[in-house]
């Protein structure tokens, strides 16, 4: 059974959700699947495939995604590697806009077979005092925007085209 390693980075739990929902299809289709937080993720090793999130604060991953990335990057140029982040936030138009290659910068020679964004959730319960000040200065609409169908969607294809693979990638 091939083996995926799912990390996340999360700040307030939304993008961790996403991530579970990913799991949870890769689950659905025979696949043998590890969910890690980014900064308890502390190898590679036995893995077929890799799907790293994070969401996007100020226009970047967060620390430990990019960490994660870094640290890991000899391993994860061996392997299948799909990308998502999480956070532009609205129902008709989502903003900001983010430039998946920006986003994913500290990759570095590591080829992703696809980076997809998904829209987020802003709950301003969840924020500090200062993240308050800034989404209402920015005139960040709250909600929750996320799309389930499309993230399972994204999942779907990612265990289709693993499963199509002839033999596994494990390291």
């Amino acid at each position: 059974m091939m083996k995926v390693l799912v990390v996340v980075a999360s700040k307030h739990g939304s993008t961790r959700e996403i991530a579970q929902a990913i799991a949870e299809e890769l689950r659905k289709s025979e696949l043998s699947v590890d969910l890690k937080d980014a900064n308890e993720a502390t190898q590679v090793v036995g893995y077929d495939a890799v799907v790293l999130g994070s969401a996007i604060y100020a226009g970047n991953w967060l620390p430990e995604a990019k960490s994660f990335a870094e640290y890991h990057r000899a391993e994860l140029s061996k392997l299948p590697v799909w990308l998502f982040s999480s956070g532009p936030i609205g129902a008709v138009n989502p903003q900001p806009h983010d430039d998946p290659v920006k986003l994913a910068a500290s990759m570095g020679d590591v080829t992703s077979n696809d980076h997809h964004i998904f829209v987020g959730k802003l709950d301003p319960a969840d924020l500090s005092f200062a993240e308050r000040l800034i989404a209402k200065a920015v005139r960040s609409p709250s909600g929750d925007f996320r799309d389930w169908d499309e993230v399972r969607t994204w999942a779907e294809g990612i265990a289709q085209e693993l499963l199509a693979q002839p033999t596994p990638f494990t390291l």
